[in-house]
């Protein structure tokens, strides 16, 4: 038995504060008994895991060094390297703020949420049966309305950090080399417990029979979809897009919860008008219902941009600030706002009188 395996084996079993999982040192002992470094490293990486969560630093770094000789660097985050410069990171890191108790959300993605992360904090029952937890998300629907906040959200509660894929420092015109820094980013975030985010995903999981795209894409989603399919169910992997119908057919049933993320109804539209109100401590002036009405159409972006520009304008107006008259004269700049065509914000979705145009949605500046 080659010695790395059996270096492993005596930290692993002998040096732990508590025993590693039988399964995994039983991994270890089959891995080095047929020399399979797959297998061994698949293991490692779970053994490198748990004991982080366990907080034994010091064992898991020393576990990890192990991984070196494997082909993967030992120090915590390593580079991508940039033939046009100095190398980038891959991902920023985020510590995540939000709840999901602080977003508005359709009642089936609500749910569904909450059992991936039962799953996830329930793992080793799960595993007991042979059943690992759901780990691969797939969010979509128009711009601004939640999903980077779902994605912040659910690491908040499973208790990870967020990893925001960069694709600045992942994506290459170099041929060949866009699939292999992906293969690196997922080499790194493999031995961690983490949520690892990619937004705008349909720039880098495009339809590979479109026949305007060149074969460089086809190999990039091609290896996108290996990784994918490779990572360990502790990490989980959340993608999210304005453009579902761009994405390649094979990738959607590589995720086991997929879910929209319409514009918000006029229920969610009230209930967040609610929320500002209590969140300003102060009386709008106006009920829920009202300025949901009148502001039809608009996004939880948009909602939120009314919410910043009301609260703005009250500062500004102190000690003599009204903000019912704020509220009032807000709500009248809101519906004026024009669209893209040029047509006011008042009155988008419906068709105009005399007329088979229709006007568009409004200008929004988050595009998550």
């Amino acid at each position: 038995m080659p010695r790395i395996f059996l270096r492993c084996l005596r930290v692993a079993a002998g040096k732990a504060p508590t025993m590693a999982r039988a399964d995994v040192l039983l991994d270890l002992v089959r891995a080095g008994a047929r020399g399979d470094q797959a297998l061994f490293r698949k293991a490692l990486e779970v053994l490198v895991v748990e004991e982080r969560a366990k907080q034994h630093h010091v064992l898991a770094d020393r576990l990890a060094a192990n991984l070196a000789p494997l082909g993967r660097s030992a120090n915590g985050r390593p580079l991508i390297a940039n033939r046009n410069g100095p190398a980038l990171e891959p991902y920023v890191e985020i510590e995540p703020q939000r709840r999901i108790d602080d977003l508005l959300l359709p009642a089936v993605a609500c749910s569904a949420c909450r059992e991936l992360v039962e799953e996830q904090a329930r793992s080793e029952l799960l595993r007991s049966y042979n059943i690992e937890p759901r780990h691969r998300v797939l969010l979509a629907g128009p711009p601004g309305n939640g999903k980077t906040s779902l994605a912040e959200a659910l690491a908040t509660e499973l208790a990870v950090p967020l990893i925001v894929v960069r694709y600045e420092s992942v994506i290459t015109s170099f041929l060949g080399e866009t699939a292999v820094r992906l293969s690196r980013l997922f080499e790194q975030v493999r031995t961690r417990r983490c949520l690892l985010f990619f937004d705008e995903f349909d720039v880098i999981a495009k339809e590979r029979g479109d026949v305007h795209e060149t074969g460089e894409i086809k190999r990039v989603v091609s290896s996108l979809l290996l990784q994918a399919d490779a990572l360990p169910t502790h990490v989980v992997i959340v993608t999210a897009t304005n453009h579902p119908e761009l994405l390649d057919r094979a990738v959607w049933r590589r995720f086991q919860l997929r879910l929209e993320l319409p514009p918000p109804s006029r229920e969610l539209r009230e209930e967040w008008f609610r929320r500002l109100e209590k969140r300003m401590g102060l009386d709008l002036g106006r009920d829920a219902a009202s300025m949901a009405k009148r502001l039809d159409g608009l996004s939880f972006s948009e909602l939120e941009q009314f919410g910043l520009d009301v609260q703005r304008k009250y500062v500004l107006a102190l000690p003599q600030g009204d903000v019912r008259s704020i509220v009032r004269n807000t709500l009248r700049q809101w519906e004026a706002r024009f669209s893209v065509e040029g047509t006011p914000a008042k009155g988008r979705g419906r068709r105009k009188r005399g007329t088979d145009a229709k006007t568009t949605t409004a200008d929004s500046t988050d595009t998550r």
